[in-house]
């Protein structure tokens, strides 16, 4: 094989964009999970593939193959940036409580947010390179579940400051609980947690088992619409039943709350003995 060519075309997608096979092979590679959690070396590496490319250099012993590696990996940051991003303002419209919010908090609890979240996605592919391949289908799992506990509380640190509403039974606010804001926040995380466990343990297993089979040996191209169809199946029940683990209006006993909260609700609902806050989504 000969060095390889430098008028390879890297800034257009790879495949004919003007056909549904050639857009549908260039999506199931952008969006390819397994591209979210390359570590930083990796990243790093294929940067410099790319740069050295597009200034006249190759890479000795460089493949087209790899080129075309090398040029989608500055999108896994860019896509799991925008992925947390879409996750904090879901988390933030779902907060609870009505305390106000400055524009810089936000943005702090934003870049907080993000920042960690796509930290530590990335950071968890070193810790699987010696191990079994079917152990590292699971990195994205943890990925998203540490992402989860970094995400959701930046998100709504402001509760975790100034605390949310409780109300007795009938609605009538007795004042701000940052004890609340804890359990549900805490409720929340555990809700997401356990949303992306049937999708993201149970299509790698089936995965696995049939990447072993000859069917899909023969067809190897069914693996990604396979794969993205078990995620989908497996969310369509996953989210309902698992936003349901906890109530949306849960509850607290009084002698859980904070000193001084639960003296001032004794002074003035002395029978009241449970208080009620929105958990957020």
């Amino acid at each position: 094989m000969g060095e390889l060519p430098l008028d390879i075309n890297i800034q257009e997608p790879r495949w004919d964009q003007s056909t549904f096979l050639g857009r549908a092979r260039h999506f199931f590679t952008v969006t390819d999970p397994r591209n979210l959690l390359l570590s930083g070396a990796q990243l790093e590496a294929s940067r410099n593939i790319v740069q050295n490319y597009r200034a006249g250099v190759v890479t000795p012993g460089l493949t087209e193959d790899q080129l075309w590696r090398a040029k989608k990996t500055p999108t896994v940051v860019f896509w799991q940036w925008v992925n947390q991003s879409f996750n904090a303002v879901v988390n933030y419209s779902n907060r609870s409580g009505d305390a106000p919010i400055t524009v810089g908090q936000l943005g702090t609890a934003y870049v907080s947010a993000t920042t960690g979240a796509v930290a530590t996605a990335l950071g968890l592919k070193s810790l699987t390179k010696h191990l079994p391949p079917l152990v590292g289908r699971f990195v994205p799992f943890a990925a998203v579940a540490a992402a989860n506990c970094i995400n959701i509380p930046l998100m709504r640190q402001r509760e975790l400051q100034v605390g949310i509403p409780v109300t007795d039974e009938t609605g009538q606010r007795l004042g701000h609980s940052v004890t609340a804001a804890k359990q549900g926040i805490f409720q929340v995380v555990i809700s997401r947690i356990c949303m992306a466990i049937p999708a993201m343990a149970i299509p790698p297993v089936i995965m696995d088992t049939l990447e072993k089979k000859d069917f899909l040996k023969r067809r190897p191209w069914l693996g990604a619409p396979l794969q993205v169809g078990l995620v989908g199946f497996c969310l369509v029940f996953a989210t309902p039943l698992c936003c349901a683990l906890f109530p949306q209006r849960s509850s607290i006993h009084v002698s859980r709350l904070e000193p001084e909260l639960r003296a001032q609700i004794h002074q003035q609902n002395p029978s009241t003995e449970v208080v009620y806050y929105n958990k957020g989504l």
